[in-house]
């Protein structure tokens, strides 16, 4: 086999779909089955729409919402706002991962859904991977991507050094209906968070937000939490008072690391979070998902089709995983350690809303641009 894709998410299906095109033979490994939901801010920029047009990828019959301000508002409700110079837009993972997996099976891809790999082994004298799946069974293959999402038991195995550290965060999502502008992103701090909230398909907005266990400890639940610390901040005050929240209970994710990563581990080429994961104030971990896949698939191919050596594969992933994407990250974390403390939040927001030049700046700082 060519290529094993161990998670099935944006990251593994858009590399899965990219390296089929070239006539690869891939089998994805995905433990849950489609369709279902994912904590995940559901906004992604218009910089992925070339590439997934020549993945044949038809995002609008996805019908997503078109995404083209943005709005940042502190605790205590003050905002600033600037129009998205590349603009984005809203759908939902449910939909999107579903559609691409779909594709993915009609091109010929070896979907393989409900199916946990519990162990990569690169075979250094037969320059392969085995795959040992959770019945038991292993598959052999000459690249293994790990596009598996943020953290993962194959993370242990694998050894890798962020898996050691406890991270303070864990993400919520809801799906709801509101009355908001359906071109706005829109994200509003609090104490120790942030909460976004977009349009996405079928006149619904994604509403999700990123705290700490602390603060979730100090209150006892989610809807004291939300009560008593995002219901501070004026807009999300309204937010809870006026919305249909759709779901019985939100979705949600502990243990959110945005500690550094490394692109290849154990021979293994890490895409998507499992890569790097940029804060969710920055809103864009979903573009930058799709965009690794590009470069995971357009490495990888090199690979098989005699171009690179085991060594030259890895290296040049290295390198242009960190060309794309480093930078983005640096500026990812320097804009979260603005954010989430009230007093530090006023300080900056008030400064800002008198410089949308700099804001300018911070959003494509955080963005690339088409491919």
């Amino acid at each position: 086999m060519d290529v094993v894709i161990i998670g099935g998410g944006l990251a593994g299906l858009c590399a899965a779909l990219d390296l089929r095109q070239r006539g690869h033979a891939v089998t994805l490994l995905e433990r849950r089955s489609y369709p279902f939901h994912r904590v995940c801010g559901e906004y992604i920029s218009n910089e992925v729409l070339p590439y997934l047009r020549r993945l044949g990828v038809a995002v609008a019959a996805l019908q997503p919402a078109a995404l083209s301000r943005f709005q940042l508002s502190s605790p205590a409700g003050r905002t600033l706002g600037v129009p998205l110079a590349l603009g984005g837009f809203g759908v939902s993972r449910y939909q999107l991962d579903h559609y691409l997996y779909k594709l993915a099976e009609a091109r010929g891809v070896d979907v393989r859904q409900g199916t946990t790999a519990t162990d990569v082994a690169f075979d250094a004298s037969q320059d392969q991977h085995r795959v040992t799946l959770a019945d038991g069974s292993h598959l052999l293959a000459r690249v293994v991507l790990g596009a598996y999402g943020k953290r993962s038991t194959l993370d242990r195995q694998l050894q890798r050094s962020f898996f050691q550290q406890r991270s303070p965060y864990l993400g919520v999502k809801y799906h709801l209906r509101y009355d908001q502008a359906k071109d706005l992103i829109a994200l509003h701090n609090f104490a120790d968070g942030y909460a976004g909230i977009s349009a996405i398909e079928d006149d619904k907005y994604c509403f999700c937000y990123l705290t700490t266990r602390n603060n979730l400890k100090a209150y006892g639940t989610i809807p004291q939490l939300e009560q008593q610390v995002l219901a501070r901040n004026p807009f999300l005050a309204r937010i809870f008072q006026e919305a249909e929240f759709l779901y019985a209970q939100p979705e949600v994710i502990n243990e959110i690391s945005f500690a550094p990563k490394q692109a290849v581990e154990q021979h293994v080429l890490m895409c998507g979070d499992a890569a790097g994961l940029i804060t969710p104030l920055c809103g864009n971990g979903m573009a930058m998902a799709i965009h690794g896949a590009s470069l995971a698939a357009d490495c990888a191919h090199a690979f098989l089709a005699g171009q690179y050596t085991r060594v030259a594969l890895e290296a040049a992933y290295q390198r242009t995983w960190q060309r794309h994407f480093g930078p983005r990250l640096q500026v990812g974390r320097t804009v979260q350690n603005l954010f989430g403390r009230p007093v530090l939040s006023e300080v900056v927001v008030g400064s800002l809303r008198y410089w949308p030049a700099a804001v300018r700046a911070l959003v494509r700082g955080t963005h690339g641009t088409a491919w």
